[in-house]
């Protein structure tokens, strides 16, 4: 529930209405700067031709939307058209056998999409974490696990890997990083499942079901090792109602998405309006604000269509993945701003949930957010750009746990309880959660790092 639907109907209709003419008003004047830019020369490598027939070129800025939508699509089809037929097959057959068919098409799909050499690099990453996890010592786990992740992000290592698979294609490189960024990933969170397993210790084998699930390997989600092991463990595939109604119905609005993202970038060319400084000094502060706000909406698309193909795939193999990304628009807090909920899943089990433990003290908080974020720089690769933005998302985060232990201070909190009811004083409650029974404090709100986010540890309410 949130403070949306606590407004008044003739509130809730004025705000949309109002930011329905915002958005025509700033989209008119984008539309009619795409339109007369069109030829521009400044424009020329980010405009390529497009629909001849309504007279109308494209923005071709965001090279790898257009690579998968054009050259890189077959091969999208067709892999995971491959994976769909055979997983279906398998699980009318040999149900019981359907993770080793998943490991089998994937371990192909790899080796045909990036050749030997590649497919021997994460293999051997694979081999390595597995030897650690025979120790069953955690430390030792984290420590082998991020020096194999900084291997792929950090240079000399990063190109002398993959100096090994020389490119064939466009995507070679995104792919490359993409499947070895979450392989690694996968395998720490294998090794730390496997110190937690007090009998025994799972298998290389399960770990290459794991890590070779095809729909998950080069741009994920992450699946934790004990969540996928224990679905695809599964026997008894059966689907709950309207199960198979929802995933058609979720297949339709991407397909929509995708149809809704091609059509706007023939007469919104958001992505390359931006890269001249003087033809943007000229819009007006209306199109500018709608130029921001359309970059940062399409970046939420990008993702959410991403992530919503792959999941949809997952969920036709009774899976069930984690989230798409939350729209960009519902975003009020830092500890909401995410766009992996699988990252965000596996940063808060291992990292930031096992460092802050309740989230409460203030110390421990800063300890976990560092931590969460040294991580999510290292993951991300680091570069000037990422560390500024590590550092203001994570001072934002722990700034949120500082005003709200202020304000859960008794005058503070007697004094919000006497002031009379708002939207903004709703607001404020939803986000800080501030409750008082009989002079004692409720516990608090379980917190996470930007671009991660975890479910609260109470039951309050959620914007």
């Amino acid at each position: 529930m949130g403070v949306k639907a606590m407004l008044p109907s003739y509130e809730l209709g004025f705000y949309a209405l109002a930011l329905t003419c915002a958005v025509v008003y700033s989209g008119s004047g984008i539309f009619e700067a795409s339109r007369d830019s069109m030829n521009r020369k400044a424009f020329r490598d980010g405009i390529k031709p497009g629909w001849h027939y309504f007279g109308r070129k494209m923005d071709v800025a965001d090279f790898e939307w257009v690579m998968w939508f054009t050259s890189f699509r077959n091969f999208i089809i067709f892999a995971l058209s491959g994976h769909i037929l055979f997983a279906k097959i398998c699980s009318m057959v040999m149900p019981q056998h359907r993770a080793v068919v998943y490991m089998l098409y994937g371990l192909l799909a790899v080796l045909g999409s990036m050749g030997l050499a590649y497919l021997m690099i994460v293999l051997s990453h694979c081999i390595i974490l597995y030897s650690v996890s025979l120790v069953k010592q955690k430390w030792l786990c984290y420590v082998a696990g991020l020096c194999c992740l900084a291997s792929f992000k950090v240079e000399p290592f990063s190109s002398w890997q993959s100096g090994f698979v020389p490119g064939v294609f466009d995507l070679q490189d995104v792919l490359f990083y993409g499947g070895s960024g979450f392989t690694i990933m996968r395998c720490i969170s294998f090794a730390l499942e496997s110190c937690e397993r007090k009998e025994g210790i799972y298998s290389i084998f399960d770990l290459l079901k794991y890590n070779f699930y095809l729909p998950f390997f080069f741009f994920g989600p992450v699946m934790t090792f004990d969540q996928f092991h224990a679905q695809v463990s599964t026997r008894g595939l059966q689907r709950k109602d309207d199960e198979m109604r929802n995933i058609r119905v979720h297949a339709v609005l991407h397909v929509g998405a995708i149809i809704a993202v091609d059509i706007f970038f023939h007469f919104f060319y958001i992505l390359t309006l931006p890269s001249d400084l003087k033809f943007v000094n000229r819009l007006s502060d209306w199109s500018l604000a709608g130029l921001a706000y359309s970059n940062l909406v399409y970046d939420w698309v990008k993702a959410a269509v991403m992530f919503g193909v792959i999941n949809t795939i997952a969920r036709l193999d009774h899976l069930d993945p984690p989230q798409p990304p939350k729209c960009i628009t519902m975003l009020y807090v830092f500890a909401e701003t995410h766009f992996d909920r699988g990252i965000n899943d596996w940063l808060c089990k291992y990292v930031y949930d096992h460092i802050g433990e309740n989230h409460d003290n203030v110390v421990k908080e800063l300890m976990a957010s560092i931590s969460t974020f040294a991580i999510t720089t290292l993951w991300l690769g680091p570069c000037e750009i990422v560390y500024i933005w590590s550092i203001f998302n994570c001072f934002g985060l722990n700034f949120e746990l500082w005003v709200q232990k202020f304000f859960q201070w008794e005058p503070f909190a007697k004094m919000e309880i006497k002031l009379p009811p708002g939207p903004v004083m709703l607001h404020r409650k939803c986000r800080l959660d501030v409750r008082l029974s009989k002079g004692k404090q409720m516990p608090n709100r379980t917190r996470t790092a930007a671009p991660v986010r975890h479910q609260s540890s109470t039951d309050g309410l959620k914007v």
